[in-house]
């Protein structure tokens, strides 16, 4: 009975996974074959601010102008660097827009609205914090991730492109480059129904590039949560630093969209003292980093940058959840 239990709840954990994630991945697809299509090339080259660490930080709010959440930002990242961003601002853009975009900010502030919040959270400072925190961490690791490009190479760093169709037709294995070209020549006006032809072919080969990786991460998110190791954590939440590690851990194996996660965070029985930095771990690090991302990520970085990008996220978003704890604990009155 236990085993047929746990292939049944497999069966529902795994394409609950796929299913949340998937119109993201369209989407970003969608976006990305869009970009491609209509972006001229280097147009982000001749954009992007003369001084490295401003272009970084205006990166990190471009989820604005370009919102996604963390199932389809791989794709659409991944466009924007061949379009002339920078390695810098792409990785900082990527690592903010899941989280700085007005759909995620309105979730996070419903999730945590109510007149009586048992843990004594409001919607304010929630939101506040989680956006801030996203700004920060994905500015400091935009900046290392800058300074790895003009040490190793973007080269070095990035894996090459591979072309579909038209674009990177001189090169199947072209990749940015550290100084980008000059643009093209533009040439003579495409009818619509090639441009539309250009657009599909672009999204599909995006799709199943990144849908193949979404699966294996998805897989093993599942197996993960049908075998009830996070029935541990409950037990582990009376220290507010391993609290917080341990809400870290949740968020990378749950694999929570951002659109959605804020109301899990809510609900989440975990003792009113260390509400407030164990559920910003929570929401901080989950649309930055889990199982799923990494597997998206081996179809776009090399494995240096992968396990930069994870170590500096994941030591920036502990560092910022323990300095919220204390500092909290600090302004509020009769605190223990």
């Amino acid at each position: 009975m236990t085993a047929i239990s746990n292939v049944d709840r497999f069966l529902v954990i795994f394409p609950s996974i796929i299913y949340e994630a998937l119109p993201f991945i369209i989407l970003g697809a969608l976006i990305s074959g869009t970009l491609e299509e209509l972006l001229p090339q280097q147009w982000f080259a001749r954009l992007i601010p003369k001084r490295r660490w401003l272009a970084i930080l205006g990166s990190s709010f471009l989820g604005l102008i370009f919102p996604m959440c963390e199932c389809g930002i791989v794709v659409v990242m991944r466009r924007l660097l061949s379009k002339g961003l920078p390695l810098g601002c792409a990785v900082a853009y990527m690592l903010a827009a899941p989280i700085v975009n007005p759909i995620v900010i309105l979730s996070t502030y419903a999730a945590f609205s109510g007149e009586q919040r048992i843990d004594g959270i409001t919607s304010e400072q929630m939101t506040t914090l989680r956006v801030g925190g996203a700004v920060l961490v994905s500015f400091l690791v935009g900046l290392l991730v800058n300074w790895m490009a003009h040490r190793y190479g973007t080269a070095n760093l990035v894996l090459p492109i591979r072309g579909v169709g038209r674009y990177h037709e001189a090169s199947d294995d072209a990749v940015v480059a550290d100084s980008p070209p000059p643009p093209p020549a533009p040439g003579p006006k495409k009818p619509i129904k090639q441009r539309l032809w250009n657009i599909s072919e672009v999204t599909l080969h995006d799709f199943v590039d990144i849908t193949c990786y979404l699966c294996i991460g998805a897989m093993l998110a599942a197996a993960l949560q049908t075998f009830r190791l996070l029935e541990l954590a409950p037990g582990l939440v009376a220290n507010p630093v391993i609290s917080i590690l341990v809400m870290m851990a949740v968020s990378l194996v749950l694999c929570l969209c951002s659109e959605a996660d804020a109301f899990v965070a809510a609900n989440l029985p975990i003792p009113v003292e260390m509400a407030l930095s164990s559920k910003f771990a929570f929401l901080l690090v989950g649309p930055m980093m889990d199982i799923k991302l990494y597997f998206m990520y081996t179809r776009v970085f090399r494995q240096r940058l992968i396990w930069t990008i994870i170590g500096s996220v994941v030591l920036l978003c502990f560092l910022l959840a323990v300095a919220v704890h204390y500092l909290n604990q600090a302004a509020t009155p009769g605190a223990p």
